[in-house]
């Protein structure tokens, strides 16, 4: 029996044998990411701040960094970027059974980002949907996309979707780790018979107490980091989960029959969570070094271990900054990089550091640049890292059916155009993002505050930050697709439709109609009363 056939009633009303019907291929369905449509260039960044030419660009492997002014906050981020993805793929807010944020951008201490994001299905009715908003650095987003996926495979799922969302905002304090900031949202939608299939039991998990990077200081944005601390923690952190996955991948292999070890070259690509590119590419070298020290083959002068043979008694832990090591590993992975993960530094690159949505916009950037053939079938290793300590390295299979109309086909049709968005955006000197971030600084958790910058170089469809109230309730609107203008708080909500092509995994779930870009409308919601 298929799949779709076993869900003829709505959600809750599953049947009594409904367990012998396992959802299958359970993953990610749709994927929409979000970045403010301002930047800073690097080059200019590295004179403004009289540092040595290639510090930012070169030595950190940053071009470009996205930041936001006083009128979008976390909260906006994630609104925008789940009413994108809602709006491209034309989904009903019915079809959601469960709603995570992953963020670190606390701006309440009690209210979550997704209780505000319950706003957008206020017009469906739709309440009953699960999940609450998950934190620990960068890897509360990974968190709540394994709760997601683990909701949808457990006697728990009632049908549904379920929706993730990983948004940062990433500001330091005028120093070296200022140039290592961003901004952006990405929102997944999880559920049966997905693209990106989620490897069941593929998952190597490390986590450890750490103070590498933390925010203890409730009244700013900026966190107390020690930089060499960072390093060592996600070296050390990649070094342990790479052991412990390459333990069950073999374990399961075993089972099938299959006798071998597991390399590097068995992931088709593998993508990292991206303080910065160029520790990326390090990454990519301790990967490397990783297979190196577990071969166990007695000579090691041919292929790509040529040259390395030096370091055959060297141990792990010894050799997070081992220059010697670094470098001679680097240069024997720099074709792996190149094939396996260069591309997906795309956003990285062009935006900086996301925080918690940082690898899934690697993961946006690698399926906005590849054709759904050269996908098809390939195994991404993707490693996800939050300071404090939390890392896991897991896998996703993509889907082998390359043909046009496919759900992998139509993933990488929604990214197509991701450099283009990103080329579109505005770039910003740095005297004025010097400005915009003082300004961030003095007003950060201000009530009675109404924010001072201009909406006008926004995206269209982009919420922003209306004002703060005096007991600091948030209101936001959306910027109007098109000509429309904005309508006053308290109207009924109005959600544009673009043309769609998921269909809900429930069968009978209600649909919003869909609209007419001239029936688009921009409409004001809040955190709280009025």
């Amino acid at each position: 029996m298929g799949f779709n056939s076993v869900y003829t009633t709505m959600p809750g009303s599953l049947p009594v044998n409904a367990e012998a019907c396992w959802p299958k291929d359970v993953g990610i369905v749709a994927l929409e990411i979000y970045f403010p449509s301002q930047y800073v260039d690097q080059t200019e960044l590295e004179k403004f701040d009289g540092v040595d030419a290639g510090k930012y660009t070169i030595g950190l492997g940053q071009s470009r960094m996205g930041f936001c002014s006083d009128r979008e906050d976390i909260n906006s981020l994630c609104l925008t970027v789940v009413q994108k993805l809602m709006e491209r793929h034309s989904l009903s807010y019915n079809c959601i059974g469960r709603l995570e944020v992953g963020t670190e951008t606390i701006i309440d201490k009690s209210k979550s980002v997704k209780t505000v994001l319950m706003q957008l299905f206020e017009e469906s009715g739709n309440t009953d949907v699960e999940g609450i908003d998950t934190t620990n650095a960068c890897y509360g987003g990974t968190a709540a996309l394994f709760n997601a996926i683990n909701w949808v495979e457990s006697s728990s799922w009632d049908g549904r979707y379920a929706l993730v969302v990983a948004g940062d905002i990433a500001v330091y304090a005028t120093g070296n780790a200022r140039p290592t900031g961003g901004a952006g949202a990405v929102a997944m939608l999880v559920g049966p018979n997905a693209p990106l299939i989620f490897e069941r039991g593929l998952r190597g998990t490390h986590m450890q107490h750490a103070y590498d990077f933390y925010k203890p200081d409730m009244v700013s944005e900026y966190p107390v980091v020690d930089g060499k601390l960072s390093i060592q923690c996600y070296l050390s952190a990649l070094d342990h989960c790479y052991s412990v996955y390459r333990k069950k991948i073999c374990a399961q292999w075993q089972k099938e029959g299959i006798d071998k070890d597991f390399t590097l070259n068995d992931f088709g690509f593998i993508i990292f969570h991206s303080p910065y590119c160029k520790l990326v590419q390090k990454s990519v070298a301790r990967l490397l070094l990783n297979d190196f020290l577990n071969d166990q083959t007695p000579t090691k002068e041919n292929g790509i271990y040529s040259g390395l043979e030096a370091f055959c008694d060297v141990k792990l832990e010894d050799t997070y900054f081992d220059r010697d090591v670094e470098k001679a590993f680097m240069k024997a992975s720099a074709e792996l990089f190149n094939q396996k993960t260069k591309a997906s530094l795309l956003v990285s690159n062009q935006n900086g550091n996301m925080y918690t949505p940082s690898v899934y916009g690697c993961l946006a950037s690698l399926l906005s640049q590849y054709s759904p053939q050269q996908l098809a079938g390939q195994r991404i290793g993707v490693f996800s890292y939050g300071s404090g300590f939390a890392a896991t390295l897991y896998s996703i299979k993509l889907s082998q059916d390359a043909t046009p109309g496919s759900s992998l086909d139509k993933v990488t049709a929604s990214l197509s155009d991701l450099k283009a968005r990103l080329d579109s955006r505005k770039r910003i000197s740095p005297e004025v993002f010097a400005e915009n971030m003082m300004l961030r600084q003095e007003t950060h958790h201000l009530s009675n505050y109404i924010p001072k910058s201009s909406v006008d170089d926004l995206y269209e469809g982009t919420w922003y930050l209306v004002r703060v109230d005096e007991k600091h309730r948030r209101t936001y609107a959306r910027r109007p697709i098109m000509s429309d203008g904005p309508l006053e708080a308290g109207v009924d909500v109005h959600l544009g439709l673009a043309h769609g092509h998921i269909p809900s995994p429930a069968k009978k779930v209600p649909r919003i109609p869909m609209k007419t870009d001239s029936e688009a409308v921009a409409v004001s919601v809040s955190n709280g009363e009025h």
